[in-house]
């Protein structure tokens, strides 16, 4: 049995709802064939994008979603997707897979996408072959005021009067690699240069936070260098980025018990990474300007295993360690929302780490989805210190993470051993559980069980009975919410208000 303490009196701060973004990059199939099918499709659509996925994302309540790229980006031309007549080009994925752009999807339909799904959307603009001025001249398109300039009334021309509320503008992807092969001193250069350019429009219209390229995994000179060219303060910045990705692990279906651990060990390991990144910054008084944005991040499988047998470029089946390590991922974000700003998975179908996997008219959820749609509970919540007794060893290791708000306890657990289940004793400390509690499970037949178009519902969560939430049963590789109400609320007159509904 594991004991897991959770301490209600220490508020590790608010879980912003941005922990649990997600990623549409114009790669394989992510967004032709997979979010977008095309207003003039056979397959149900809402203006060309997908039915079935719009209706689920809207269950999951998605934050915040990055486009146009990824490595994408740092070749997409804004202007392309705009207006009636769209060139088609090779974009960045071209040489790998031999698919041209067609940018049927620009500004416009993805900012419709995100009103879909009641999205923010997070732009990540071109700085390694653009210049400052056709950044900016994208911000002015997309935020001026109505009928303020003449690129805003190119916009109403399009077809959108109002600007665009965008939040996030992200400074360049992995500048390190596909982005540029910069230095980290020469993109730092950079970076000032775009930021100064970029927010002095956004500055002065009051919207827009901008976030800085930062390391690959645990490129901690990077990070070294990054902020030592920030700290003067010159530059605006509000986030800093970094990618993780868990690979090396074997096949994405046919894996060994060893192999589960290892992708589960170098899961986990994402921890020590972003606390390193978030000292360094902290240690040059920048933590304020500088938490992290882990803007993708998720399994990555040899290629072939996903519907498509290898059409849709880096397309993977996902199964319950995939899941569990889902779960893994949001309950570390959750216990250090104070040092983490927003987190998007890569991606949202048909590549990497999918919520969801499509071919024609098919579509289904995966195992991953399923752990973004019990772990919403979260987003906004305050989230609570926990604490794990005898959780050093890989092979029987529980990932947990706790919130509350309204009065409700929110707590997940993901059981990361496939072989053993395990009996956990929650201790709740400085607060008395209330009457009313709910319990639901994700979990397969198998660790590699996994959902397909012939049955989807393979791995979908399931109410449990729970006599008490002090004690839990979790199988193998599975993965646990419980929500539960910490006793009664009192009114001003002292008297007991009888609990709401969970």
């Amino acid at each position: 049995m594991k004991t897991v303490y959770l301490v209600y009196p220490e508020k590790l701060g608010t879980i912003a709802p941005e922990l649990y973004g997600h990623f549409a990059e114009h790669i394989g199939g992510v967004m032709r064939d997979g979010l977008w099918v095309g207003k003039d499709s056979k397959i149900p659509n809402i203006r060309g994008f997908r039915r079935a996925i719009v209706e689920k994302l809207r269950r999951i309540a998605p934050p915040v979603i990055r486009w146009p790229g990824g490595c994408f980006a740092e070749t997409y031309r804004w202007r392309d997707g705009i207006g009636e007549n769209r060139p088609t080009r090779a974009g960045w994925w071209t040489s790998y897979d031999g698919r041209v752009e067609t940018n049927e999807v620009g500004t416009h339909e993805f900012m419709d996408f995100c009103g879909m799904v009641g999205a923010k959307p997070y732009f990540a603009v071109n700085v390694t072959s653009v210049s400052p001025m056709e950044v900016r001249d994208w911000v002015e398109y997309c935020t001026a005021p109505r009928g303020s300039t003449t690129l805003a009334l190119e916009r109403e021309k399009n077809g959108s009067p109002e600007p665009f509320d965008i939040p996030y503008w992200g400074i360049g992807n992995e500048n390190w690699g596909g982005g540029g092969n910069m230095t980290p001193e020469f993109y730092t250069s950079e970076y000032r240069r775009f930021a100064t350019v970029v927010e002095n429009l956004l500055g002065k219209q009051g919207r827009g936070e901008l976030i800085c390229g930062g390391a690959n995994g645990a490129d901690y000179a990077w990070t070294e260098a990054l902020t030592a060219g920030l700290q003067d303060g010159h530059a605006p910045v509000d986030g800093m980025s970094f990618h993780y990705y868990c690979g090396k692990g074997g096949d994405a279906v046919n894996f060994t018990r060893e192999e589960w651990y290892a992708l589960i060990e170098k899961a986990a390991r994402m921890e020590d990474v972003l606390c390193r990144h978030y000292a360094i910054a902290r240690g040059r008084g920048m933590e304020a300007r500088m938490r992290l944005v882990i803007d993708e991040w998720g399994c990555w499988h040899p290629d072939g295993s996903g519907p498509s047998a290898g059409k849709n470029l880096y397309e993977q089946q996902s199964t319950m360690r995939d899941a569990v390590i889902a779960a893994l991922t949001l309950n570390l974000f959750n216990n250090h929302c104070d040092k983490v700003k927003m987190a998007n998975v890569a991606q949202l179908c048909n590549n990497l780490h999918s919520l969801f996997l499509t071919e024609g008219a098919h579509c289904v959820a995966t195992p991953n989805f399923y752990v973004f749609e019990m772990y919403r509970h979260h987003q906004g919540a305050e989230a609570i210190r926990t604490v794990v007794e005898d959780n050093d060893d890989p092979a029987a290791r529980l990932s947990v993470s706790a919130s509350v708000r309204d009065g409700v306890l929110t707590l997940t657990l993901a059981n990361c051993s496939c072989e053993e289940a395990v009996t956990v004793a929650p201790v709740l400390l400085g607060a008395e559980w209330g009457g009313e509690a709910e319990a639901y499970l994700l979990s397969g037949a198998r660790m590699n069980a996994h959902n397909t178009f012939e049955c989807p519902e393979n791995v979908v969560p399931h109410a449990v009975a729970m006599e008490d939430p002090r004690r839990l049963v979790i199988p193998p590789a599975a993965v646990m919410l419980v929500r539960a109400r910490l006793g009664a609320a009192r009114s001003t007159d002292g008297e007991t208000v009888p609990p709401k509904a969970l």
